[in-house]
């Protein structure tokens, strides 16, 4: 993916499913802001990114990380456990995503921090009123959300 502007809000999406990813893509194209998505296929690639922000340092983390909770290799909780105790991204706004909702795990990934926990839209409209949501969280933030 080309760079684009400064102004670009970056995302990560942690998402093993590429027709959500498409989705949650042109529902991100549907609004007029800039931003700047990494996607990334499985549990460990997403620990593989918490380490790399380690590395980074401060400045460079998203504005928005898009969690799906059922993935391969480790499970969208147990990246979120890992992703709110690196310091370099615990006030990172995360956006829990399920295609099997249930009140036992929202209240678990609400307790460990989570924004916003969603059932994965089904319909386009739904998809571009998320991807709404999550840019209004990145212009929230203002300071690191735009790398």
């Amino acid at each position: 993916m080309s760079a684009k502007p400064s102004s670009a809000a970056k995302i990560v999406v942690v998402e093993d499913n590429s027709a959500d990813v498409f989705l949650l893509r042109h529902a991100l194209d549907q609004h007029k802001n800039e931003y700047r998505l990494e996607v990334l296929r499985d549990g460990e690639e997403a620990i593989d990114f918490v380490n790399r922000q380690r590395v980074l340092g401060p400045h460079t983390e998203p504005c928005v990380i898009v969690l799906d909770l059922h993935l391969p290799k480790h499970d969208g909780t147990a990246v979120l456990k890992v992703i709110k105790q690196e310091p370099a991204l615990a006030l990172v706004h995360v956006v829990a995503l399920t295609t099997l909702a249930s009140p036992k795990d929202e209240q678990e990934v609400r307790d460990l921090g989570v924004r916003l926990y969603k059932a994965k839209p089904s319909l386009v409209e739904e998809w571009i009123k998320l991807a709404g949501e999550i840019l209004d969280i990145c212009h929230e933030q203002g300071r690191a959300a735009f790398v």
